[in-house]
């Protein structure tokens, strides 16, 4: 084909001139972009520059200040065929206003995963063991530039930039004890600029290539932490590469480059050069091939049976071509590689870096986001199998959007890095793994648990693989999951195990000659965690829909706005929108704003703001736990991530407090988003009749946006005395003997039985009462002047055929007839899986206050 003339290449690099000055100002005014001599000359990228997302990014399971909830699947992003596990913009890396680039993947030792992302002014190691939950562990800065990028070797991590600097050696040593720290920086020789890093993992050289018009430059990793420079390729430029060492067949023992390059910075004659580089001394060209239409060869990766090498061209999308298209070499003899042909997916996006694993082709296509292909099957016409579009709002021929993909992480989740969206994490569901779930418990006779296991593009499940890892204390055991003989449905047992037993519990399954995936994702390293009981004890459950003797600020309180107050928040990208409740629009939080105000109104100011619980009674109770809701953010602003979040217990009524959590002043929890805690009490404080927390949020610093919420609150304890149909719930108060009226349940919660029988006790003697009975809960303190709490909902239902006294015993039965019972001016029958509500009123012999409630009971039926 006729190249394009020098005079419209010339053009171009007059428009690239013109934006790098623009860019120059704008960073001199803001702050916010590099400065010009972190530039990549010629690279159209600087054209299209949009800001970075602002606010934050999601959790799955678990909402973020600005995003929305996203519990599986996709959440607000075009996908299909692949699972969004967790999005961090670049301001949850710690890099605000700032770009995303390049990215790469670290395993550790012990098997813990991380992303290494790189941004305008770092590169960010982000821990993804737990996809759903990945934390910033550790940021290396560097010069300012548009183009970072990274690799790792050993221990280490490579990361260059356009805008100089050499060679950062990043220590990565550390990094499961959360310590990433800066080794080496290597220079020379020539320019600091490089494009990007590649490294041949197998011989142990590393590779600098580009950066102001270079080739190859290489070095030898024998100390990884020092590279040095061994030789140099300098006949074209090399914009990308990728160099792997020969084992088997006539190029065995030698070390094969693979590069997009070209003259003039890559601009012309572009195409692909294969190096031998087995001499540093003396690397020579094996073969030089051009293809059709081609305008700037960018990047590409080798098949994994190193037959065919797959290219990008960075600049032929709406120039020589109208759809994303790859580019195809074979290159079974190195020596004698030729072009063969193109594929493309019909899309308009650029295309941009791509790699291959388990049959795949990953590509990270710019405004159209990764775009996955099933070479397997039809590796020179592949289809294309899976997508995940991270730059929503069209498809459009520009350079934003997703960078890059790295799919390498032996757990099988991917990274995706984003210009102007930060850090994407994601799972191809080519093992998927439904259906399993924990409520924190599992039953002292033992416990049934099923999950859905299929595979995906062309994933075949080896159904002995299916198993169920527990661990009782004594390491882990394998259970084998058994077909149930519904499709694709497994089950397993727990064995009988005493009450109080701590148990740690996932799924596991692989694939045929493929991979294994587990749920939770983190496996052995997160899994579930559960108490063998009998039951769980409800003490009590506040929804924050009733004050129920909370108490927002405090005697010693400093803070001029932002005082605790309890109602619907009106939402910012700081403070939540919505309480944390499926039912329900309460919630505790730290100053109400107003509709379409600023992000700073009403937030904490001037120092603390202290949220108290009434005191809670927990000296009964085995092994009793608090539950609750929080929310934090103090990401926002001049001085952000400069407060923390308080949370402390005491068990002497508030004379003296013990830290239950401290939350910040930077990681996890600090930007907002609700995220349930339960907290074993007798790992922190000794239970007692006077326990009580206190919610601290505090502004000590200048200039920061610090907003706080509290919902859901629990206090939880296990019931290992004997299995009942039911449990109990809810705080009571003593009554004139001195204990609290409490009821226990015997016979049976199945419909069919028709047996269900509860009986309260604790009563004052010879005081008459009644049940009563909703399918909701509540929590009202002193009704009617009452002593108690009254602990169902509206509408309630009376068993006033049932009024009897206590007698000698303080004692009052019910028979619950399961097909009649009493709501409001009717009555109905119970439903398999609904949950009712019991309570026992009763005359009281106290002066001042003359009747009382017992504890609540809730049955759900079968």
């Amino acid at each position: 084909m006729t190249e394009r003339s020098l005079t419209a290449r010339r053009s171009r690099a007059g428009r690239v001139a013109c934006a790098a000055a623009a860019l120059s100002l704008a960073h001199v005014a803001t702050g916010a972009l590099p400065t010009a001599n972190a530039l990549h000359e010629d690279d159209p990228k600087v054209l299209d520059r949009k800001a970075p997302v602002a606010g934050t990014g999601i959790l799955r399971g678990a909402a973020r200040a600005g995003g929305p909830t996203v519990l599986a699947g996709s959440g607000p992003f075009d996908a299909n065929g692949i699972t969004l596990s967790a999005w961090l913009t670049t301001s949850d890396l710690g890099q605000a206003g700032e770009n995303g680039n390049d990215c790469w993947g670290y395993v550790s030792p012990s098997g813990r995963e991380y992303a290494l992302i790189c941004t305008t002014s770092a590169t960010v190691v982000v821990e993804v063991t737990n996809p759903t939950a990945p934390s910033v562990v550790g940021t290396i800065d560097g010069p300012d530039s548009l183009w970072r990028d990274v690799k790792t070797y050993d221990s280490y991590a490579y990361s260059v930039t356009e805008g100089g600097g050499g060679i950062q050696v990043i220590d990565l040593s550390n990094v499961d004890s959360g310590q990433v720290s800066l080794a080496n920086t290597v220079n020379g020789p020539g320019s600091g600029n490089t494009h990007n890093v590649a490294i041949d993992t197998d011989s142990g050289f590393l590779y600098r290539t580009g950066g102001s018009g270079n080739g190859l430059r290489i070095y030898d990793l024998s100390n990884p932490a020092t590279p040095t420079f061994v030789g140099e390729w300098q006949e074209r430029y090399v914009h990308d590469a990728q160099i792997v060492t020969y084992t088997t067949g006539p190029y065995a023992g030698r070390q094969i480059a693979y590069c997009c390059s070209g003259f003039n910075n890559g601009y012309v004659d572009t195409g692909l050069t294969v190096l031998d580089v087995t001499d540093k001394s003396n690397p020579f060209t094996l073969s030089q091939v051009p293809y059709p239409a081609r305008e700037y060869s960018h990047q590409g990766w080798l098949s994994e049976d190193r037959t065919l090498f797959y290219l990008g061209d960075e600049l032929d999308e709406g120039a020589s071509v109208s759809t994303t298209t790859t580019r195809v070499f074979d290159v079974s003899d190195p020596g004698n590689a030729s072009y063969i042909g193109v594929f493309d997916n019909g899309n308009p996006a650029i295309g941009h870096n791509m790699y291959t694993r388990d049959g795949l082709l990953y590509q990270a296509n710019y405004t159209s986001g990764l775009r996955v292909f099933d070479v397997a099957s039809n590796p020179t016409a592949p289809a294309e199998v899976a997508y995940f579009d991270t730059a929503p709002g069209g498809d459009g021929t520009t350079f934003n959007g997703l960078w890059s993909v790295y799919p390498y992480l032996p757990s099988g989740t991917i990274i995706g890095s984003d210009i102007e969206g930060g850090l994407f994490v994601l799972q191809l569901d080519g093992i998927r793994i439904e259906g399993v779930a924990s409520d924190g418990t599992l039953s002292t006779a033992g416990e049934t648990i099923t999950a859905t296991v299929t595979g995906d593009f062309g994933a075949v499940i080896d159904p002995n693989s299916i198993q169920l890892q527990y661990d009782a204390g004594a390491g882990y055991t394998s259970v084998q999951m058994l077909a149930t003989g519904n499709p694709d449905e497994y089950s397993a047992s727990f064995p009988a195990l005493p009450c109080g037993t701590p148990v740690a519990w996932y799924v596991q399954a692989s694939s045929v000659g493929g991979s294994t995936s587990t749920f939770p994702a983190a496996g052995q390293l997160e899994p579930f965690q559960d108490l063998v009981v009998d039951g769980v004890i409800v003490a009590r459950s506040d929804d924050m829909e009733a004050a129920a003797g909370w108490v927002g600020g405090a005697p010693g309180d400093t803070a001029t706005t932002g005082i605790w107050e309890r109602g619907d928040p009106v939402g910012t990208a700081a403070q939540p929108e919505d309480d944390a409740s499926p039912i329900g629009a309460q919630c505790w939080f730290t100053g109400q704003g107003v509709p379409g105000g600023s992000l700073g109104a009403n937030d904490v100011d001037g120092g603390a703001t202290t949220l108290l619980t009434p005191i809670l009674d927990m000296s009964g109770l085995l092994e009793p736990r608090v539950a609750y809701a929080r929310w934090y953010s103090n990401d926002e602003g001049g001085n952000a991530n400069s407060d923390v979040f308080r949370i402390e217990i005491s068990n002497d009524g508030g004379a003296n407090w013990t830290s239950l959590e401290l939350i910040g002043p930077g990681g996890p929890g600090t930007s907002g988003g609700w995220i349930p805690v339960s907290i074993r009490v007798q790992d922190v404080i000794t239970p007692t009749a006077s326990m009580q927390l206190r919610f601290i949020a505090e502004d000590a610093g200048g200039g920061s946006i610090v907003e706080a919420a509290i919902d859901d609150f629990e206090v939880i304890g296990l019931d290992c005395g004997g299995a009942e149909p039911g449990q109990s719930y809810c705080q009571a108060n003593p009554n004139s003997t001195g204990s609290i009226g409490v009821i226990n349940g015997s016979g049976s919660n199945l419909i069919a039985d028709n047996a269900l029988d509860l009986l309260a006790s604790d009563l004052p003697p010879n005081q008459f009462g009644f049940f009563v009975v909703s399918q909701a809960s509540a929590f009202v303190p002193n009704p009617g002047g009452s002593a108690g709490n009254l602990c169902v909902g509206a509408p309630t239902g009376r068993y006033n055929a049932q009024i009897t006294n206590s007698g000698a015993a303080g004692e009052i039965a019910l028979s619950v007839d399961v097909t009649s019972i009493p709501l409001a001016s009717a009555s109905v029958a119970a439903m398999p899986g609904e949950t009712w509500y019991f309570q026992c009123w009763h005359r009281d012999v106290s002066i001042v206050q003359t009747s009382n409630f017992t504890r609540g009971y809730q049955v759900t039926f079968q």
